[in-house]
């Protein structure tokens, strides 16, 4: 199967499925002497996991991630990074009864179209577990980050029609509710539509909002691999993601260019804008400042309300679909959405390393 790696010099090829014996990544390309064990990895992993609230499945895994390879005395050393997290939980039997329907909203038509096969039990390659994956490789990319003073902070933005009111923002509540909202009573009042959600045996949707700090300017390319397409590929990636934007996004369509561009100003001897309509990226190119995108989740297309569809024979039917799922895909994609992007920025800036010719003198001045 193609499209399984992802980066350029930072790599990560995911492997597994769902309902197989487990999944897992390798990560190529991390620089040698990054402090690193198993426990930097699970934080990440413990807030994607299942079972975490009423509104994510109750599949029981713990999602307990071993390190095959790429680690010695504690530290990497520059050779690829095998890392593993094996299924405990699952149910394949929970899916027999629908292995000749297909179910609306997911991939099992389109696939079945493209390899003239696909695994049923959960959707094989196609399933959100495959997303485990990435938040691996993702907490590895996040911690070179980290080392380089740039964060990743991601949160859910809305919830169907709950948004949080950013007069109330706390980036501490984000971490104190199921739903990840970094405001109290919007997650309260997210909680309770939730409820009256799944008593229909309905789903819902959301945004999840990311911003980015500490990030130089001049990183991401000004054509084809502009910072912004390359984050929008990462994230549009993520099954669930129908839509993406950066800075003002579609409401920039909306406005004036006197509006919309970001004057500069000279800020105690550095360049500043004082606005951020363009959420940190200019030409292609991070500008220095605060980088800030968003991305809609659709709701979870598993319920047990019943829906009309086909079979593989093409002959019309009705499904309900039971078993374990989540009402609600958002707070369990807010580290997915970190891991991606921080697998972005750490590719761009290893490759950002050769754009100037001062740099790698520097870089090899003995």
């Amino acid at each position: 199967m193609a499209g399984s790696t992802f980066g350029k010099i930072f790599r990560m090829t995911t492997w597994g499925e769902t309902h197989g014996r487990g999944v897992g990544v390798v990560v190529d390309g991390c620089p040698a002497g990054l402090a690193l064990c198993e426990e930097d990895i699970q934080k990440y992993l413990d807030r994607r996991k299942p079972g975490q609230s009423r509104y994510t499945t109750k599949r029981n895994e713990e999602d307990k991630v071993e390190i095959l390879s790429g680690i010695f005395e504690g530290k990497t050393t520059g050779t690829p990074i095998s890392l593993a997290v094996f299924n405990k939980d699952q149910r394949s039997r929970d899916y027999s009864a629908i292995k000749d329907i297909y179910r609306p909203g997911h991939a099992d038509f389109t696939y079945d179209a493209k390899y003239g096969f696909r695994d049923y039990r959960g959707g094989g390659r196609s399933s959100g577990r495959e997303t485990t994956a990435r938040v691996a490789a993702g907490a590895i990319a996040a911690r070179v980050l980290h080392e380089m003073g740039i964060e990743v902070f991601a949160y859910t933005r809305s919830i169907g029609p709950v948004t949080i009111d950013e007069n109330y923002f706390s980036r501490e509540e984000r971490d104190r509710n199921a739903l990840y909202m970094p405001d109290k009573e919007a997650a309260s009042k997210a909680a309770d539509y939730l409820e009256e959600k799944m008593k229909e045996l309905d789903s819902c949707g959301g945004l999840v909002e990311c911003v980015i700090t500490g990030m130089p300017a001049g990183i991401g390319e000004p054509v084809f691999d502009k910072l912004s397409a390359c984050l929008g590929k990462a994230i549009l990636s993520i099954g669930a993601v129908k839509g993406f934007e950066i800075g003002d996004g579609f409401q920039a369509s909306q406005a004036v260019g006197s509006e919309n561009n970001d004057n500069f100003y000279n800020d105690n001897g550095k360049i500043g804008k004082k606005t951020n309509h363009a959420g940190g990226i200019l030409g292609g190119m991070s500008d220095g400042s605060e980088i800030r995108f968003r991305a809609a989740f659709k709701p979870t297309p598993s319920i047990a309300k019943m829906q009309h569809t086909v079979t593989t024979a093409g002959e019309d039917t009705e499904i309900s679909i039971h078993g374990r799922h989540d009402p609600i895909i958002v707070p369990r994609a807010v580290v997915v959405v970190e891991s991606m992007a921080a697998v972005v920025l750490l590719d761009l800036l290893l490759q950002n390393m050769g754009s100037r010719l001062d740099a790698v003198k520097k870089f090899y001045d003995r």
